[in-house]
């Protein structure tokens, strides 16, 4: 069980997440969508593709760009599509 916590909440748990370069990728219905916010910061993989983030927000404390997924990643990582990773600070046990 892959569980991810920020600020004393939990914000991820789940029994099947993806793990590509060390970092856990969470299905989007076990991530608590009410403490991610949109954020129009982007990054480009040469392998993955096009990252989007989230801000990471929990009781009035933020956490700027601290997940991200990607909604269309290239072939080579088709398994990650829409899944989420966290850094930053978020701490991820599995």
């Amino acid at each position: 069980m892959a569980k991810a916590t920020w600020a004393g909440k939990t914000i991820a748990d789940s029994n099947s997440t993806v793990v590509v370069e060390g970092n856990q990728y969470f299905p989007p219905e076990a991530v608590e969508k009410q403490f991610l916010k949109p954020s129009s910061h982007t990054s480009v993989c040469p392998w993955k593709g096009t990252a989007h983030y989230y801000h990471v927000e929990v009781d009035g404390m933020k956490n700027e760009n601290a997940a991200w997924y990607y909604p269309e990643p290239k072939a080579a990582a088709t398994e990650i599509k829409n899944r989420i990773a966290f850094w930053k600070g978020v701490n991820v046990q599995n």
